[in-house]
């Protein structure tokens, strides 16, 4: 039996999250949305890692669950990285995904990493370390260890990004490439975009929410159907054996296009180029976007390297049917009334047959199946600002 898993999150420790970003408070949301697996964020940082020794116990070889609350909902041991250093003469800013196998691992990497940096001023913690390097450190300490390049794609803190990055996973990692076996999309990205660069195509392509809220738990997700284990977990990941990826509509991210928001010009590709990527409005460098470094590195046409599902919020199909915000009280109130009555989000959003919903709302199951089946308006994000996704659901039957 399958299950929905997402890596990428952080705790209240973290730069602009939440302040209710605790665990309970994520096992909660984990539960309402429909997860099986969580990270736990924040491993690095030391109050966090207290929390997570204390409030954690080991419920399947290498997940952990809370005590005194629901054993079905497992935590992954997470944490972003943020790497800021100088390579070939220009500085890299790179963010990493880690996953480990036990809190024991993560004590090490800790008291490794501690003695050489400051842990404690972000969950997200700033490094002054070359990815190669810090990689190597943490295999060292143990090989089980997961290292994802995050958000591959974003302009500024990404292993691929247009302002910071590199051209290959290959020149970053160096010798430490043969280990890594994932990169995550990013919610600008896509798997066919990724696809394009043909050096991508032997990694296998997850989906996270990077998640600064609890609310926002899901937004992007990986389908597993592997043991409920750690173990179970890296074997899927490695083989690229995941049955699919829960995908933003990558239009909606905040960097898809390339433009200046304060000059509030979006560009596609194709205008970017034609104005040789200078801001018709003040004349400095653009923002390059997600798609147009895909497009910058693509080497081959697109395919579907593995399934994949765009899905909406359901708050945000509320608000559309409701005509208000997402945050708004009645969506909230109808938000909860339809989790009670008709099952986790997920559930709801991706196999909830539509006649069942019907039954509930007959232009929600339209919004749900417009969604099912890609029937959207898309404005895109750039520089910063959310992208725009609109259900086209009038000519839903």
């Amino acid at each position: 039996m399958g299950f929905y898993a997402d890596f990428h999150i952080h705790s209240r420790h973290s730069r602009s999250t939440s302040p209710a970003l605790e665990l309970p408070e994520l096992a909660h949301w984990a539960g309402i949305k429909g997860l099986t697996v969580v990270g736990s964020g924040d491993f690095t940082h030391p109050l966090w890692f207290q929390s997570l020794k204390s409030s954690l116990y080991e419920n399947a070889p290498g997940l952990y669950s809370l005590k005194k609350s629901k054993p079905d909902i497992y935590f992954i041991l997470s944490s972003e990285i943020s790497l800021i250093y100088k390579k070939n003469n220009r500085v890299r800013k790179v963010h990493l995904l880690v996953l480990a196998p036990s809190l024991d691992t993560v004590e090490k990497i800790n008291s490794s990493l501690g003695r050489r940096f400051n842990l404690r001023s972000d969950g997200r913690p700033i490094l002054g370390a070359a990815v190669r390097d810090l990689s190597a450190e943490i295999l060292d300490i143990d090989d089980r260890a997961m290292i994802i390049p995050a958000h591959i794609w974003t302009p500024w803190f990404s292993l691929l990004g247009s302002k910071s990055g590199f051209d290959s996973l290959e020149e970053c990692f160096e010798d430490v490439a043969p280990f890594i076996h994932a990169v995550e999309t990013g919610l600008s990205a896509d798997p066919p975009m990724l696809s394009r660069v043909s050096s991508l195509r032997r990694y296998t392509i997850l989906s996270n929410s990077d998640a600064h809220s609890a609310q926002n738990l899901g937004r992007e997700a990986n389908e597993f159907d592997c043991p409920i284990s750690y173990n179970g977990i890296s074997q899927a990941i490695q083989s690229g054996n995941i049955v699919r990826t829960i995908e933003f509509f990558p239009e909606q991210g905040k960097y898809h296009h390339d433009g200046h928001r304060l000059c509030g010009i979006s560009l596609s590709p194709s205008q970017t180029r034609k104005l040789g990527g200078i801001c018709p409005v003040c004349g400095k460098p653009l923002t390059l976007g997600v798609l147009y470094r895909a497009e910058e590195l693509a080497d081959c046409e697109a395919e579907n390297p593995i399934p994949f599902t765009y899905q909406i919020p359901l708050k945000q199909i509320l608000s559309q049917l409701l005509n208000c915000g997402e945050n708004a009280k009645k969506v909230c109130q109808y938000y909860f009334s339809l989790i009670d009555l008709l099952g986790p989000e997920f559930h709801i959003l991706q196999s909830l047959p539509i006649p069942e919903i019907s039954k509930t709302d007959e232009r929600l199951a339209a919004a749900i199946q417009a969604m099912r089946e890609n029937r959207v308006r898309r404005v895109p994000g750039y520089d910063g600002v959310y992208g725009k996704i609109t259900l086209d659901f009038s000519n839903s039957k």
